[in-house]
């Protein structure tokens, strides 16, 4: 007999399921992970020797600058949501996009390199999906919807996406916030320990 399934796990057909929890399957996530590693990678390090991006963000000024334009009628404007217009307006008068350039050069590097050793998987894929999910706001689509899609699927299979990879080692030993690894396990009975109750000395 198999292993009882929760009332949640049973909503999922057992095939599905097993895409995104069981070893076998590593692969298929190994590929995308590297497929959406590269992507990211490739992008960041196309910014990292443009002076529009780490020097002065005018390429995020150009691109905010579009973005929150509203042409005249019938045509529409790059950005759907008004309060995301506010919100790129805000950062471009308080001038952010100096530092904002350089924040997503790094992350895009960090997210690729992140995704390729397979080190923290999910959180690389869930920084991915918040960048891709921005530039489709600000009307971008591009590549962003394939981008998000398999992000969003990373995520999903947290467990194995990372077993060809770093997180193979970093799941076991960190453990996750509901269930802790065996370093973390370690370190919090070693502070339990210390600042467990003293003995009392002899005669008080």
């Amino acid at each position: 007999m198999g292993e009882k399934r929760s009332a949640a796990q049973a909503m999922v057909p057992e095939g599905v399921a097993r895409v995104f929890t069981s070893p076998a399957f590593a692969w298929l996530w190994l590929v995308t992970r590297m497929y959406l590693g590269y992507h990211w990678l490739d992008a960041g390090l196309h910014k990292v020797d443009d002076p529009r991006w780490m020097t002065d963000g005018t390429a995020v000024k150009a691109f905010w600058e579009r973005a929150i334009q509203v042409p005249q009628p019938p045509a529409r404007p790059p950005i759907v949501y008004d309060w995301y217009r506010d919100f790129l307006q805000f950062m471009l008068e308080r001038e952010w996009y100096t530092w904002f350039a350089k924040l997503v050069t790094v992350g895009e590097i960090l997210v690729g390199v992140a995704l390729i050793l397979g080190a923290f998987t999910a959180i690389s894929a869930a920084t991915g999906a918040f960048m891709n999910m921005n530039f489709m706001l600000a009307g971008t689509a591009s590549t962003n919807p394939v981008l998000l899609t398999l992000s969003v699927l990373l995520i999903l299979a947290w467990r194995v996406a990372g077993y060809w990879g770093l997180d193979r080692v970093v799941l076991r030993a960190l453990g996750t916030p509901w269930e802790p690894g065996a370093l973390v396990q370690k370190v919090l009975a070693g502070v339990g320990a210390r600042g467990g109750p003293r003995p009392r000395p002899r005669g008080a």
